[in-house]
């Protein structure tokens, strides 16, 4: 059975991106590899060991473009309001907060955080599905 181990997603400017999971989502540096041309950084948390892969090449001359296929990446918290206030707090902008109903039964509340690569996060509350 495979087993999920992580996403990467390619940033223009890294000390920025680190900068940016490490506020927004508690991401710290697991390990980093600097090669020639390029640089590979994998971030992750306490909360589990799924990780998320930085990929800067050094001579990008300008940011990236996401195409029409990325989505977002997805993040479970315990509480989205909390979460919300205080990412406004540290002057992130984050979008309204949502909430999807099926059958008048909550089935998400969340909200998205754009990062400085253009790369939408949805942050979720922990319940039904998502946990």
């Amino acid at each position: 059975m495979a087993k999920a181990i992580h996403t990467m997603i390619r940033v223009f400017d890294l000390n920025r991106a680190i900068s940016f999971y490490k506020q927004a989502l508690s991401l710290d540096i697991a390990d980093q590899f600097d090669f020639e041309n390029f640089s590979l950084v994998y971030l992750r948390n306490e909360e589990n060991d799924f990780e998320l892969e930085l990929t800067h090449n050094h001579n990008q001359p300008e940011p990236y473009t996401h195409g029409t296929g990325y989505g977002h990446l997805a993040f479970c918290v315990e509480d989205v309001y909390a979460t919300h206030a205080q990412l406004t707090a540290n002057k992130f902008e984050p979008a309204a907060v949502k909430e999807f109903y099926v059958d008048n039964i909550l089935m998400a509340r969340f909200f998205f955080l754009t990062d400085p690569d253009g790369y939408k996060i949805e942050f979720l509350e922990k319940q039904g599905r998502y946990k």
